[in-house]
This record gives C-alpha cells, structure tokens and sequence, in this order.
C-alpha cells in the first residue's frame, strides 16, 4: 500500500450548486462514466474558494454574480488518485468542495462534460458512494441544522 504521506499531492476545488427557488435541486456534471460537481485543480497561488468559483464559471457558464456563496459550509475529501499523463504514479488528492446558492435552475455551458443534470433536493441521494453521496449527506446536515 501507498503511504500517503509520501506520495506527491494535488488540490482541487469545486462548488455544488443548489436552488434557491422551490423545487430545490442540485446540479451534477456528466463524465463518461460518472457524475460529478464542476470542480478542478487548483493554480498556484489560488484558495480554494478562487478555484471553485472559477471551475464552477468555467465547466458551467453561470457568472459569479449569480452565486450565493454559503460562508459556514466547507466539506474535504482525500483520496489516492492516478493520472494517465503520469502512469502509475499515485498522488494524495484533497478535494475541497463549497456550496453555493442559484436562484434558479439553468441550462449550463458545456466545455467539459457531455451533459448535466438537476437533481431534486430529496435526501438521503445514493448516487456515487465514494465522493457524490458524502457531500450530499453533508450538505443535509448543514441545511437542517440553520
């Protein structure tokens, strides 16, 4: 087994998107073969909130103007990942992922993805056990508790 501690790391961040507006739903990316969160490595020099924020405008189209950024909710993965450019080299990958608040749900831009999807708000949501469903469970929590 890898030691973690000892393998190169990568940062990303992402945002979920949620509506404001009734019926709330949430946005997720279409892969290939998964769903996902608009979200991306972070440029040196970069916070988290500034990769998010900026991933989020480009994987999606919608301006930052239109997002309301929820200030008490932060929830952080880590995981060991490869990348194909790299072979067998395993990183130590921390995804940081933010919510944030729409208005309404919108027709993203697509640049990265095949398609999208608006899910409705109705947890507890069993879509991707390893990274999908965690957040969604902690983002359940955060909302019940305000």
């Amino acid at each position: 087994m890898t030691d973690p501690l000892a393998s190169p790391t990568k940062r990303a961040a992402g945002m979920l998107l949620i509506t404001r507006s009734p019926p709330r739903q949430f946005l997720l990316m279409r892969h290939h073969d998964r769903w996902d969160l608009p979200k991306g490595h972070c440029d040196p020099g970069e916070t988290d909130l500034q990769t998010a924020i900026r991933e989020t405008e480009e994987e999606t189209g919608i301006s930052p103007d239109s997002i309301q950024i929820d200030p008490g909710f932060r929830f952080e993965l880590s995981y060991p990942v490869q990348y194909k450019r790299h072979g067998d080299q395993v990183f130590h990958k921390t995804v940081v992922y933010l919510l944030g608040w729409v208005d309404s749900a919108f027709t993203p831009t697509l640049t990265e993805h095949p398609g999208f999807q608006w899910f409705p708000w109705n947890p507890p949501h069993r879509i991707q056990n390893q990274t999908i469903d965690p957040l969604l469970d902690a983002v359940a929590i955060h909302l019940e508790q305000q």
